[in-house]
């Protein structure tokens, strides 16, 4: 539930308010960290298990490996996939680059698809029409908080026998069409920088999985290939969960579904308050889909004017992903140029996220909404 505090907000709004969501815990966590001070056990400590073990469970999967970033489980998941040089792996143009950072780290080649209109999420019609006889792996990416279509994602790898690992690193605890973010594929890869709906107090992540295969091998590479110690089957990384970080999820969890709940609220409130206001687009939520609006990005022709405009007014609203990879210096060599994928880069040059985080109040949510009315009240 939104509160709404009697003192106005006369210091602008945040884009993120961490202090508040973290206060809450503060003492445990205090106390938590005092007894891992004692312990010494800072790496693979007994919090890790537990944090693998709730999280699996969360996810509605047996396995949860966990990883040092969002990153590192999509790179394992693909590697304990035998995802490698040769191969394809179909993703969305529009996403953070990570994504394809992951593919071409495990030396597979990214084939980017396009996204639609009614979810920003990869178009299902064009990615079957993507893969190739050299595809191995999709990557369905549940931007923004909101989920893909896995039912036809489901139907178009089961079609040519492709393997899904789902980029779920925005979407703790989506849902669409009864399928839950990181239990629709093969494997899911989660991330939780603090900015995440769950997130650590750094870098930190996990692979899910009903797979024991995939996830042992995982829980391998992550600590230099060895199933036990000092037996190397291959070459793996430095990747682990570190136990600090547990101990931080561990104590985030359970109040994941309630802060997601607020998000929910927000964006309902968001809704009410920005409908038919100038040319904004409000984020379409396809019937079936319940996300959890890790962002809530709205549209406009003027976006660069508008995100000039709040940011005047004390309002941290942001940009999320103004170059496609794509287009980025990064992965020229791809040899997509502008135009390539029309809806990414629209998307690129009309999205503006504004604030929402649990804890944000009814009178914040209306400063920013009397901003965005104020900008286009202004005229041309």
């Amino acid at each position: 539930m939104l509160t709404r505090p009697e003192a106005a907000v006369s210091a602008g709004v945040p884009f993120l308010d961490l202090g508040a969501q973290n206060a809450g815990i503060r003492d445990e966590l205090v106390r938590d960290f005092a007894q891992l001070v004692d312990s010494g056990a800072f790496t693979n400590g007994p919090p890790v298990h537990e944090f693998e073990a709730a999280f699996s469970s969360y996810c509605g999967v047996s396995r949860a490996a966990g990883v040092a970033s969002g990153l590192d489980a999509l790179r394992l998941g693909l590697l304990a996939c035998d995802v490698g040089p040769g191969h394809e792996v179909l993703l969305p143009a529009n996403t953070f680059i990570a994504t394809f950072e992951a593919v071409t780290q495990v030396g597979a080649t990214p084939v980017p698809v396009d996204v639609t209109d009614q979810d920003y999420n990869v178009d299902p019609e064009a990615l079957a029409a993507a893969v190739s006889p050299r595809a191995r792996a999709i990557i369905p990416v549940h931007l923004y908080g909101q989920l893909v279509d896995m039912r036809r994602v489901r139907e178009i790898s089961a079609r040519h026998g492709l393997i899904v690992i789902e980029d779920a690193c925005q979407a703790h605890g989506a849902e669409r069409d009864g399928l839950r973010a990181g239990a629709a594929g093969t494997a899911g890869a989660f991330s939780f920088y603090p900015g995440k709906n769950l997130g650590a107090f750094g870098d930190a992540g996990a692979m899910v999985t009903d797979d024991d295969s995939i996830a042992d091998r995982v829980t391998a590479l992550r600590e230099h290939g060895q199933r036990k110690k000092y037996e190397h089957r291959e070459p793996g990384w430095t990747a682990r969960l570190d136990t600090v970080q547990a101990l931080v999820l561990l104590r985030k969890l359970p109040l994941l579904d309630a802060w997601n709940e607020e998000r929910r609220a927000a964006a309902a409130a968001y809704a009410d308050l920005l409908r038919d206001v100038g040319d904004l687009r409000l984020p379409p939520v396809p019937e079936g889909s319940a996300p959890v609006w890790h962002l809530y990005v709205v549209r406009t022709s003027r976006r660069d004017e508008l995100l000039e405009f709040v940011r005047g007014r004390g309002i941290g609203a942001g940009l999320h992903y103004p170059e496609p990879p794509h287009l980025s210096a990064a992965y020229s060599g791809l040899g997509y140029g502008r135009g390539s994928f029309p809806v990414t880069e629209a998307l690129a040059s009309e999205l503006v996220s504004l604030p929402i985080f649990p804890g944000i109040t009814a009178a914040q949510l209306e400063v920013v909404a009397e901003a965005v009315a104020a900008f286009f009240a202004r005229g041309g």
